[in-house]
């Protein structure tokens, strides 16, 4: 068995692990205080990077059966933070936009992750933060996973 360094985790996926549990729950609690699960909060995010998703793109890009992303954008729609809208191009299909409101929620959601990644990395110095994100990065890449979106190994779209 090779001798680790001092301070060197001996059991990185395990602590990567337990680290991805304490950010996933704070995070939900955050999205809760707005009103929203996490899920609604992906939704968000990737609609305001992506205007006029149809909701089987967004169904493709979750991982998610469009079956079970039906029932997200009926309640973000109801709540006033997306608008379908006729496609164009496609009259069976729909676009996916944020409204007013949701661009307004999207900017709470900005600060809140901002808040969040701030106490999670409070321990590290910013350079250390850096490398960790480098880090990171490049093993989410070695591993095939997508940085933008959160697929929960569980359900791709789970509340």
């Amino acid at each position: 068995m090779a001798i680790q360094p001092a301070g060197t985790p001996r059991r990185t996926a395990f602590l990567l692990s337990q680290l991805g549990s304490l950010s996933a729950a704070r995070f939900a609690q955050r999205t809760k205080e707005l009103g929203l699960t996490p899920s609604d909060a992906g939704t968000l995010r990737l609609l305001g990077h992506s205007p006029g998703l149809s909701q089987r793109s967004l169904a493709d890009r979750l991982g998610a059966v469009p079956s079970r992303v039906v029932p997200l954008i009926d309640s973000l729609e109801a709540r006033g933070l997306v608008a379908r809208a006729r496609s164009s191009t496609d009259r069976r299909n729909y676009e996916l936009h944020l409204t007013n409101d949701g661009r307004a929620m999207l900017r709470r959601l900005r600060a809140v992750a901002v808040d969040h990644e701030e106490e999670l990395l409070a321990a590290l110095t910013p350079a250390q933060s850096a490398e960790l994100g480098r880090l990171l990065a490049l093993l989410a890449d070695g591993n095939q996973v997508d940085r933008e979106i959160h697929r929960d190994p569980g359900g791709p779209v789970a509340d």
